[in-house]
């Protein structure tokens, strides 16, 4: 081979080399920013619950969710529930005056509408039990109630919801349904309020919901009454839209409208949505 063709030789191989070099960086430049492409546009796995979650509900779900919580926490190690139960319109008048919370179960669609009006819920609240109401006598039933009628009678100290309040709204509902007029020695905050007032003998019947009655045992009796087909609730909940633990908030729920929480919850007097 000649001095001339072994030159042109090397410079022909170094230019495809070159090239060639030229080829694997583009390629590999390519390849690494598809890469980085899809891994920001691939979306991120929900995290595992944990950390606490504070949920505002109803006084008439104290014991089941009470209940639920304590699985919840059993189920997701790490995680606490706390509760504030208490007046569905008070818990929602907080919701909207910046109280912290993450999850609002409420007693009526009415109360939950305080909320979504605010636009302090996070998505449509679903429907996840409902209740009805019930007489609660003393135990024996010593003034013989048999109906809603009975308890506008002379003497009988009654006690019902105050008519801002789920409970109470749906007592009303119910005595305009049988024409009746009732004037209660008390209009209270909650329905476990009116409740006590029985309990402790300070009223001889109370105007609540079901479910009440069954969690107080035997230290009331219940009476049931057709009027009260005509005030049944709808218990909603929802996620609040500035909820600080969303994610186990989504996972209390999603436990709540579950079997396993609709079996509590019926098994607590509830009835299904």
């Amino acid at each position: 081979m000649t001095t001339r063709t072994a030159r042109r030789t090397r410079r022909t191989l170094q230019v495809a080399g070159a090239g060639a070099a030229a080829l694997l960086v583009l390629t590999a430049c390519s390849s690494s920013g598809e890469d980085e492409a899809a891994g920001s546009a691939a979306p991120s796995s929900p995290g595992k619950p944990s950390g606490t979650v504070t949920v505002f509900a109803a006084a008439s779900l104290k014991e089941s969710f009470t209940a639920l919580g304590k699985t919840f926490e059993s189920r997701y190690p790490g995680t606490k529930v706390t509760f504030s139960f208490g007046g569905s319109d008070s818990l929602a008048a907080s919701i909207t005056g910046g109280a912290p919370a993450d999850v609002f179960a409420a007693a009526s669609a009415k109360t939950m509408k305080i909320v979504t009006d605010a636009g302090d819920a996070a998505g449509a609240p679903a429907t996840f039990v409902r209740n009805q109401l019930e007489i609660a006598t003393l135990p024996g039933n010593p003034d013989k109630v048999s109906s809603l009628k009975d308890l506008t009678g002379p003497g009988l100290k009654v006690v019902l919801c105050a008519k801002e309040v789920p409970c109470g709204a749906a007592a009303q509902k119910a005595l305009g349904a049988g024409k009746l007029e009732l004037t209660p020695v008390s209009y209270e905050q909650d329905v476990r309020s009116a409740l006590t007032k029985v309990e402790l003998k300070e009223a001889d019947a109370a105007v609540v919901y079901r479910t009440d009655v069954k969690a107080a045992g035997d230290k009331v009796e219940g009476v049931e009454f057709p009027e009260s087909a005509d005030a049944v609730n709808d218990y909603p909940i929802a996620l609040l839209k500035n909820a600080p633990n969303a994610t186990a908030s989504k996972a209390f729920i999603a436990l709540v409208r579950s079997a396993e929480g609709q079996k509590v919850l019926t098994g607590a007097g509830f009835l299904k949505p």
